[in-house]
Order: structure tokens, then C-alpha cells, then sequence
């Protein structure tokens, strides 16, 4: 690889690893908090006014899917997994995302767009930056997504897939069914509420600027606190959501708690102060909406009360429901314990469960809990004071952090170490069956280069003489390092063998029939082709299988027969983009070969040339890399020599077809396995033609 492309490499993996990173991180903070994500789609879909018309299922499923997504082409960024797929759905998927954000800079709908949950909280201007930095990466990715450096071979990256994929289902799962894992909310366990709300001393305050949007007799006009006008009456404020617009106009300090409050609804008594200076020990019941909430546990929230009561702690319910909801709640629960009023959104924030149990002691949070993972009375098994329940739960960050590594990164790391080790094994092997670098060499030079051309269906008879004759001086001028052949049209055969040195220029056709001879119109026997002065025929070549059905009995046929009449057969096979994509190339190559030539003797196997033609680089412009190439014929050599033998598969010609041309024949040719080229569109025309020839002589 010249400087150019390293540079270029360097470019691609570099965005790759950048926007990996990102999407995996992105991606996971998400899926351990599906309420929250799920939340932050419910604001989304209420901006466009499309509040309440999706049910909470498909806006929990999104949430769930969307993270899904994230982490795991984030992970198959990093691992250079199914590379154009992964990097065509990536660009997509932040071509989308920065649209949005460009949206959400334009009508400021949303103050934070939510792209990291609740870990990092970004200005819509800041989102803005990031995913248009992001989108050029994904972009340079796509373009070249070939230059992403493998860490799993393509035979083992389904094992990746599942696992991504299954992981980050089960966390999002988990999550839902108990709590986050990471908790990066303000409400975290061991954080005092009542010291989260205050700003310290001396501390400059932001500043906020709100608008009004009134009518007045079909006309409006928005006022601020300095005009409002409050003596005239009949401007009118329609919609206090849409009309009423506070804007941050400059930065002080915000304490990280600003809307915590607990209201006594029957009596309008602010309670916050007394609950968070208790000294001793509160549970508190949070359920943003108790119409909405599982009552599948309600025994366990009886029992744990009647525990309060007995010791002497407070037990409270908050909700943000009218008394409708909280009797409904009573109803079919029986519960005794109060409840009070606390903001939706604060309830919300607070625990991601429906409901949650929060256990305080002096303001402090040292416990949370998921309705499905409420202490039952073995844990309850005395005063809190005295039991492991009362103390601050100990999960540090890092502990986490390593149980995500050990659950996830430290199997994914085996499974790469795993792979570059059969990698590695399969290299030792493939180096093996030659000894040496110069055995493999010698037996090389031993073997016939040839660069054949194939006309297909053009040139009429007389340009197809005058490229013969053309092809031929020049080859006579400039004698090639190879042997050189070509196939023509059926019609231009015996002409052309009029004008060629098969000293210098072999002649071949681009097929034969499946019969020796009859009452078949149309078809050209291999006795017809050999009568010409042609020495090859062209056999099983992909647009022959692809267009007129050619099966592997009726190959084996064409095969016969050719060599009757002592021609030697160049056999094609080849696998489509799809196949290869799929990782099922070697078995689609090995099943042609298996099906049409792997009958013949080990004699006749000595007048067979092979052909490599991937369908996908066939007149398409694309050309497999050198490497491709060269992984593909050693394969091809292999399963020649498990049928024949190591020193018949040393001496077999193998050619690479599709997309061959001047410029990266050096490249190819240059590989230990690939014997030359069967060439299509290149050898329609001397220069080429010649340029691929001398190839062979760099």
C-alpha cells in the first residue's frame, strides 16, 4: 500500500473508532434505562403534537429497539463487522439524527435531546456540533468501508452479532424489570435531596428571560416581564403551553435538585422541609401516575408499611394523580398509607420503576427499589438500625463498570483472541504447504502464467480479425513473459486462427454444446470448435450458468467432451455478492468444482486451467483485493490437492477474472497463487490487453 492509501487507512479507521465509541456508549446508557429513553421519546412525539396517539408499549419498544441499534453497530464499527452494511445503515441512522437536531436548534422544542440519557446532557447547539462531527465520520466510513482493519474473520462474526445484539436486549430487559445499573440521575443513592437544592453562598445566579404570547382582538404580540400588560385585561393568554417561553439567558450556578417538593394536597401544606430534616428513617412510595402503576406487589408494599408502622418510621406515598387515582389505587390494593403530591416529571426522575420504593434516612437516599425486587420480611428481620437493609447500599461505580467489562468486553475480547489465534493457525497452515517461501515460489515459476481474453458477444468479423492481427504483431514485437490466449465468438474462430502464431498467441472459444453432434440447431459441437485451430474452450463461466442455465450435469458434459477432442478447458466458477457477503464463498466454489471437474481422472485434470471469477467484480468496475483474490485460489489450490494431490494442485493454473486491468494486474499477479487473468472488457483493446500481459514482466 502506497503512502496515499495508508493515509487514507489511517482516516477511515481512526472515524471508525470515533463513531464506535460513541455509539456504544450512546447506545448503552440508553438500554440500561428504558424509561428514561422511552420518556425522552414521549417529549419528542409531544413537540410534534403527537402526544397520547402512540401507545406507551410501541414507545417502550422504540426506546429498547433504538438502543439495541446504537450499541450494537457501534460494536460492529469497532470490530470491522459485515464493514458496508454496518457503515451504510450508521450514516443513515446519524444523517437522521443530525436532521433532527437541526430541527431542535431551529424551534428549541426540546432542551436536551437525550442522545446520552442521563450521563451527559447536551445544549441542542452542542448536540448539534457533535452529530455533525459524527456524520462526517460515518460518511468517510461508508465511502470506504473496505479499510476498516478486521479483528474477526468473517467466518466467525455471527458469534459477535448474536452476542452484541443478546446483550444489550437482556441489559435493556434487566433494567426494565429492576433498576438501572448506572444511575446517572440527580436522585442516586447517597445523595442528601435537601443539600442537592441549595446554592452556596456568594454563588452567581442564571438568569432567565420569559416571554408571553397574548391576544388581543385576533392580534398577538409577545411581551416580557418589563411590558406585560397587566392593567389591560382583555389581552389574553391562550395557551400557557405554547404562549409562555423561558429561555436561559445567562449562565450561574443550578443546583442539581431545582423542582423537589412534597405537597399535602388536602390542606395546601408544603411538607418538603419536615421529610428531608427527618433524622430517622423514611420509605417513601413513588408512582408518578397510580393509574399506570403494577399492583402485582401491593402485598409487599402492605407489609413493608405495617413494618413502618410497628418501628416507628414514616412510610408515605407520592404521586402526581388527581383523588380519582389515588382511590382507584386504595380500591384494589387496600392500601392504608397516605399519599401526597410531588410533580410527574420529578417522580419520574427519581426512580425508573411504577411503582419505586425509596428508603431515606436524614434526607439522604440509601436504598432503591424496583416493585419487583421489594425486601421481604427475612431482610425486614429487625430495626433498620440494627440491619444491613439500613445501611447505604455499597455499589461503587467501579464495580459496576466491572461487571459490564467481565459480562460483556472480557468474552468479546476471548472471542478475538480465539479468532487471530485460528487466524494465525490457518496462516501456519497455508505456509505449510509449501515449506518454505521459495518452494512456494519455484513450484509457482513452475506452473504456466496466462493472461487469456474473453470477447463475449462483440466485435463483428472483420474487427474481430483486425484486433487478432493487431494483438498478434505486437506480441510478436515484444515477445510477453506468459502464455497468451484468446476466445472469440463462435464465427470469428476460424478467421482468426488464419492470422495468429500459436507460437505466440493461443485461440480459444467462449463455450461448446453438451452433445457430440445431431439435430440441434444452433448449438457448435467441441469437434466444430477444435476443427477451427482452436487448442481452449471457455466453460462454465458465470453469465453461461446465469442466463441460460447451464447446471452442473450439463457442465460436466460440456467438460467431457471438450477434452475428447483435446481442447483444454478454462473452467469458471465464481460466488455473487450475496454469498460472499453470507461468508459462504468456499462452499459455493468447492460445490462448482465438486459438480462439474472433480470427476475427471488425474490425467485429464492436467488439461484443466481454473478460473476465479467473483460474480460481484465482474464488469462492475469492482475488483476483489489482491488479498481477496489471492485467499480465494490458495483455497481453490487446496481442495485440488485433498482430490488430486499436493504436486497436481502445484501445477494447476489458476486465473483471476473480473475487473482486471492495466493498473492493478502488478498487484494481483504479484500473489503466490493467482497464475494470470481471464480478462473480459480489457482485452477488447490492444493497449490494454498488452498492459495486463506485461504484468508479468514487473
Amino acid at each position: 500500500m502506497n503512502a496515499k492509501g495508508k493515509g487514507i487507512s489511517a482516516i477511515v479507521n481512526v472515524a471508525r473508532f470515533l463513531l464506535g465509541a460513541v455509539l456504544v456508549f450512546s447506545g448503552y446508557v440508553k438500554a440500561i434505562d428504558p424509561l428514561g429513553t422511552q420518556y425522552k421519546i414521549e417529549d419528542y412525539l409531544q413537540a410534534v403534537g403527537l402526544a397520547g396517539d402512540v401507545s406507551d408499549y410501541i414507545t417502550l419498544s422504540a426506546a429498547i429497539l433504538l438502543a439495541a441499534l446504537e450499541f450494537s453497530l457501534g460494536v460492529f464499527l469497532l470490530l470491522a463487522i459485515r464493514r458496508r452494511q454496518v457503515s451504510r445503515i450508521t450514516f443513515v441512522l446519524m444523517a437522521f439524527m443530525t436532521l433532527i437536531t437541526v430541527w431542535l436548534v431551529a424551534f428549541d422544542p426540546i432542551r436536551d435531546c437525550g442522545c446520552f440519557g442521563d450521563a451527559i446532557h447536551l445544549t441542542n447547539w452542542q448536540s448539534l456540533g457533535k452529530n455533525i462531527v459524527l456524520l462526517t465520520a460515518a460518511a468517510v466510513v461508508a465511502r470506504r468501508p473496505l479499510k476498516m482493519v478486521r479483528f474477526v474473520s468473517k467466518t466467525n462474526q455471527w458469534i459477535a452479532i448474536n452476542f452484541t445484539v443478546l446483550f444489550i436486549l437482556i441489559s435493556s430487559l434487566w433494567s426494565l424489570d429492576h433498576l438501572p445499573q448506572f444511575d446517572f440521575r440527580p436522585y442516586h443513592i447517597g445523595v442528601n435531596i435537601k443539600k442537592a437544592m441549595e446554592i452556596p453562598p456568594g454563588a452567581k445566579l442564571p438568569k432567565f428571560k420569559t416571554t408571553y404570547t397574548l391576544e388581543k382582538n385576533g392580534v398577538r404580540k409577545n411581551f416580557d416581564e418589563d411590558n406585560y400588560p397587566f392593567n389591560d385585561t382583555a389581552w389574553v393568554l391562550k395557551d400557557p403551553d405554547k404562549d409562555v417561553k423561558t429561555v436561559k439567558v445567562e449562565d450561574g450556578y443550578e443546583p442539581p435538585i431545582t423542582d423537589f417538593s412534597i405537597t399535602d394536597e388536602a390542606t395546601g401544606e408544603d411538607i418538603t422541609d419536615s421529610i428531608l430534616t427527618d433524622k430517622g428513617y423514611t420509605f417513601l412510595l413513588i408512582s408518578p401516575y397510580l393509574e399506570k402503576a403494577d399492583d402485582s406487589e401491593f402485598g409487599a408494599l402492605d407489609h413493608i408499611y405495617e413494618y413502618a408502622e410497628e418501628n416507628g418510621y414514616h412510610f408515605l406515598g407520592l404521586t402526581a394523580s388527581n383523588d380519582d387515582g389515588i382511590a382507584h389505587w386504595r380500591d384494589i390494593t387496600g392500601a392504608e398509607y397516605p399519599f401526597y403530591i410531588t410533580d410527574g416529571t420529578v417522580l419520574k426522575t427519581i426512580i425508573r420503576s411504577n411503582p419505586g420504593l425509596l428508603l431515606l434516612k436524614d434526607g439522604t437516599i440509601i436504598r432503591k427499589w424496583s416493585h419487583n425486587d421489594l425486601p421481604d420480611s427475612d431482610e425486614l428481620n429487625g430495626r433498620l438500625e440494627n440491619i444491613e437493609l439500613g445501611k447505604m447500599e455499597d455499589k461503587s461505580m467501579a464495580g459496576k463498570i466491572a461487571t459490564v467489562v467481565l459480562w460483556f468486553f472480557v468474552p468479546l475480547l476471548l472471542l478475538i483472541l480465539a479468532d487471530r489465534l485460528w487466524a494465525w493457525t490457518k496462516w501456519l497452515k497455508n505456509k505449510e504447504r509449501a515449506n518454505s517461501i521459495y518452494q512456494l515460489i519455484k513450484k509457482r515459476d513452475m506452473r504456466k502464467k496466462i493472461v487469456a481474453g474473453n470477447w463475449k458477444m462483440n466485435m463483428n468479423l472483420q474487427d474481430g480479425v483486425a484486433l487478432a492481427k493487431e494483438i498478434n504483431e505486437t506480441l510478436k514485437a515484444d515477445k510477453p513473459d506468459c502464455g497468451v490466449i484468446i476466445c472469440t465468438p463462435f464465427i470469428h474462430l476460424a478467421s482468426v486462427a488464419q492470422v495468429l502464431d500459436p507460437e505466440v498467441v493461443g485461440l480459444g472459444a467462449e463455450n461448446c454444446a453438451d452433445k457430440e453432434k445431431g439435430a440441434y440447431t444452433g448449438e457448435v459441437s467441441a469437434e466444430m470448435v477444435k476443427s477451427t485451430g482452436a487448442q481452449y474452450v471457455i466453460l462454465g463461466h458465470s453469465e453461461r450458468r446465469q442466463y441460460y442455465h447451464e447446471t452442473p450435469d450439463v457442465l460436466k458434459e460440456k467438460v467431457l467432451l471438450a477434452l475428447k477432442n483435446g481442447l483444454k478447458v478454462i473452467f469458471c466458477c465464481g460466488e455473487t455478492l450475496d454469498q460472499r457477503e453470507a461468508g459462504v464463498q468456499n462452499d459455493v466454489v468447492k460445490e462448482e468444482l465438486e459438480g462439474s471437474v472433480f470427476n475427471l481422472s488425474a490425467d485429464e485434470w492436467k488439461n484443466i486451467i481454473l478460473a476465479y471469477e467473483p460474480i460481484w467484480a465482474i464488469g462492475t468496475g469492482k475488483t476483489a483485493t489482491a488479498d481477496q483474490a489471492e485467499e480465494m485460489l490458495a483455497y481453490i489450490r487446496s481442495i485440488v490437492a485433498d482430490k488430486y494431490g499436493k504436486d497436481a494442485a502445484e501445477d494447476t493454473t489458476i486465473l483471476y477474472g473480473g475487473s482486471c486491468k492495466p493498473g492493478n494486474a502488478p498487484e494481483l499477479f504479484a500473489k503466490p497463487d493467482i497464475d494470470g487473468g481471464l480478462i473480459g472488457g480489457a482485452s477488447l483493446k490492444a493497449a490494454d490487453f498488452k498492459g495486463i500481459i506485461d504484468a508479468w514482466k514487473k
